[in-house]
């Protein structure tokens, strides 16, 4: 009430009392003469509130407030502890050692699970004898604790790598290194715990997994280098997360390695080229959520590489995708099961979400990263399941008729 009154008197006083100035982030700061005064000697000022507010810039667009970074006046939101899902029934010192191992964003873990459930579908027809259904489902249920576990790894190891790059994208800014919330000692620490999981579920498959497997490490502590010197990481990304389309073989049982195994080596070897195309899609997707950040940051990705020519790309890798999964069936002698649901799905879910997806739009983008892996590879896994049992069932049945006969030769 006493700024309204001492406005009313002059129009020099309102001037000079009520002209708000536009600090740096867009907030308004308001001058008086009284808190000059009291500025100049040092006592707290006390404000009220004012009668009109004059703007004096323009607020910006909504795609300008979708495209923003740390470099922009755009004030951005300070972490907060989740209040949602599993990190908020988790202790809050835990939550940050959850957060760098992506706990609360499962899709990275089922993009790499799904390479071990293919390759396990594919090769359990294959092993002597079959495996069982109880076996497959044991193999796979084996894998899915190994892809989490190794993926926290990962994702881990990328952190430590990304700790300096991090804070200049919007998007990774408040990952817990980023923040403060855990130091790289720390987080180090709990990588080592988290492999040493590894090491431990490793352990339950046959001895000859560990000879697959172990090397593929190299490959987990090179991909964040990548993003550095290459326009192409996400090749990389593909070697490391494909990884598992050859375990499933040793695992059951099958030895790749064996002299007349040359038909089961080139099947191993295309579903393992399948996986990496397939990884490449949709990581090329993933980059453009952050396709501006990272041109201000450095990092490279195809997403900068071929940002206008990314649907033709998406369009051609999917088809390289499809094309190696059905080599991989044709080397193993895959049924019609496996090329109508396998290939022709992932032809169908791949060509709509190619057709679909916003490159422009971070939320659609992320949208389609985060379901587009159980569209697609949610099909080629049914097509692989629904050929296995086809050829369990028909093997059941040629025993039990072996058997019968022998029965009846004996009586």
């Amino acid at each position: 009430m006493h700024l309204a009154r001492s406005c009313g008197r002059t129009n020099r006083l309102f001037r000079e009392a009520c002209v708000p100035r536009t600090a740096p982030l867009g907030r308004h700061i308001f001058i008086t003469s009284r808190s000059r005064d009291h500025a100049a000697r040092g006592k707290a000022v006390g404000f009220v509130k004012p009668t009109q507010l004059i703007r004096l810039q323009h607020p910006p667009s909504s795609s300008q407030r979708r495209a923003h970074t740390l470099e922009s006046p755009i004030l951005l939101d300070p972490y907060s502890p989740p209040t949602a899902g599993i990190l908020s029934l988790l202790p809050s010192q835990w939550v940050p050692y959850a957060e760098l191992m992506r706990l609360d964003k499962p899709a990275g873990t089922i993009y790499l699970y799904f390479p071990c459930l293919f390759s396990t579908l594919l090769a359990a027809p294959l092993a002597t004898p079959m495996a069982t259904p109880l076996s497959v489902l044991g193999t796979a249920a084996l894998f899915f604790s190994g892809a989490l576990i190794m993926r926290g790894a990962g994702c881990s190891i990328n952190d430590l790598w990304d700790r300096n790059l991090d804070p200049l994208v919007t998007r990774t800014r408040l990952r817990p290194i980023a923040r403060g919330a855990l130091t790289p000692f720390r987080a180090v620490a709990w990588t080592g715990v988290q492999l040493l999981a590894g090491l431990g579920i490793l352990l339950q498959f046959p001895a000859a997994c560990a000879y697959y497997a172990i090397p593929s490490l190299a490959l987990v502590v090179t991909y964040p280098l990548a993003k550095r010197i290459t326009y192409y990481p996400q090749f990389v990304l593909g070697l490391t997360f494909s990884w598992g389309a050859m375990m499933g073989f040793p695992a059951l049982g099958v030895d790749l390695l064996a002299a007349d195994a040359g038909a089961l080596r080139a099947a191993a070897a295309l579903l393992y080229a399948s996986n990496i195309a397939w990884t490449v899609l949709y990581d090329m997707i993933y980059a453009h959520m952050d396709i501006r950040d990272d041109a201000k940051a450095g990092i490279k990705s195809i997403a900068l590489k071929h940002d206008a020519q990314t649907k033709q790309v998406l369009t051609g890798l999917a088809a390289l995708q499809i094309g190696l999964l059905a080599g991989a069936g044709f080397a193993t002698g895959a049924g019609p099961a496996f090329f109508v649901g396998s290939c022709g799905g992932a032809a169908l879910t791949l060509g709509y979400m190619i057709r679909k997806v916003d490159l422009k739009n971070v939320k659609d983008c992320w949208w389609w990263f985060v379901n587009g892996c159980w569209f697609t590879g949610g099909v080629i896994s049914l097509g692989l399941g629904a050929d296995y049992l086809i050829q369990y069932l028909e093997d059941d049945n040629d025993k039990n008729g072996l058997r019968h006969n022998e029965a009846k030769s004996e009586s």
